[in-house]
């Protein structure tokens, strides 16, 4: 009887030891935004606090090949249909394509196009920067078109502000703990006053970033969390060669190259000329140049703190700055 009371005295000692550490650090399991996840750094710290605008349901709809006006290929930045709300609202149909269903923008594409029974005028070719030359080379070698066609799922506004904090407990403890672990790093870092940059795991860095607390909302506002894997240099002459030849594939319609600059190059590297370049040789919008003035006119949260992605107000100022390049 004595040492079934001490055996259970034990187990429940060491529950009751599992329990208080598992409320200490299952809440820090708990991400909404990719780099505060990648980087197991608190939402409490990086997460932005400031409501974002209100985008109507019935903007986000996707037009049937058919009807649509303007056909959008893009990457992750084109799925919440956030930038074509903008046309959408301006009574301008857009079909969306992946570039997961459409593969590349191959030889034989405007032949292709003509038999989906496409009837619009501009074709919009959304790319973020770091993947712009991999997404070009794979077109300029295609031949023949491959499409895929995904499912179709319906698309939901996205969040004005985060979710209140709550009590978590679905994590992994072994994340945590690593969260609780990055955090008291960071406090011994930011502790020196020469602190500017931070090589995280999982390709997450953080920076320093000038006047911080005038362009983010996040509680550790002055510095941002990035994708290590951003594209660093400028572009070549040679990538402008490459996007005119895929310009001669699209003959019947309008090309608008629309390359959204990674949130490093925004924020950290301004200085890139490509942007400019195919403004003056292609007509493209001039993405980095409207961003950048959006950072100097101090808009909260354009790229938060926490994603590699625009926030919703950064979506809608892509849209205007689309819809500006399709007007004659």
């Amino acid at each position: 009887m004595k040492h079934t009371r001490l055996f259970t005295l034990i187990v429940l000692s060491s529950v009751a030891l599992y329990a208080a550490v598992g409320f200490y650090f299952l809440p820090l399991a708990t991400f909404t935004g990719p780099l505060t996840r990648m980087g197991m750094m608190p939402e409490s710290l990086f997460g932005w606090t400031k409501e974002q605008p209100t985008v109507k349901a019935e903007l986000l709809v996707n037009a049937s090949w058919q009807e649509a006006d303007v056909l959008a290929i893009g990457d992750s930045f084109s799925m919440p249909h956030l930038w074509q709300s903008v046309l959408v609202e301006r009574g301008i149909k857009v079909h969306t394509e992946t570039w997961e269903s459409m593969r590349n923008i191959c030889e034989d594409f405007s032949g292709w196009l003509d038999q989906k029974g496409f009837r619009g005028r501009h074709v919009v070719i959304e790319v973020v920067e770091h993947n712009f030359e991999d997404r070009l080379s794979r077109s300029l070698h295609c031949k023949k078109m491959d499409y895929h066609p995904m499912t179709e799922l319906p698309v939901t506004p996205p969040l004005q502000q985060l979710p209140r904090a709550t009590a978590n407990l679905s994590g992994k403890l072994s994340i945590g703990i690593q969260t609780r672990l990055n955090i008291l790093t960071y406090q011994k870092l930011i502790a020196r006053t020469d602190f500017s940059t931070w090589n995280m795991s999982n390709t997450v860095r953080m920076n320093r970033v000038s006047n911080g607390c005038e362009l983010f909302s996040h509680a550790q506002c002055r510095d941002v969390l990035f994708f290590a894997d951003d594209h660093v240099t400028d572009f070549s002459e040679q990538t402008l060669n490459d996007m005119k030849t895929i310009n001669q594939r699209m003959s019947k319609v309008h090309p608008v190259w629309v390359v959204v600059p990674d949130k490093s190059t925004a924020y950290l590297h301004p200085d890139k000329q490509f942007w400019n370049k195919a403004e003056n040789d292609l007509h493209a919008p001039n993405v980095l140049q409207v961003l950048r003035k959006a950072i100097s006119n101090k808009t909260i949260d354009l790229y938060p703190a926490n994603e590699t992605h625009l926030s919703t107000a950064g979506y809608l100022i892509l849209g205007n700055v689309i819809h500006q390049s399709l007007q004659p």
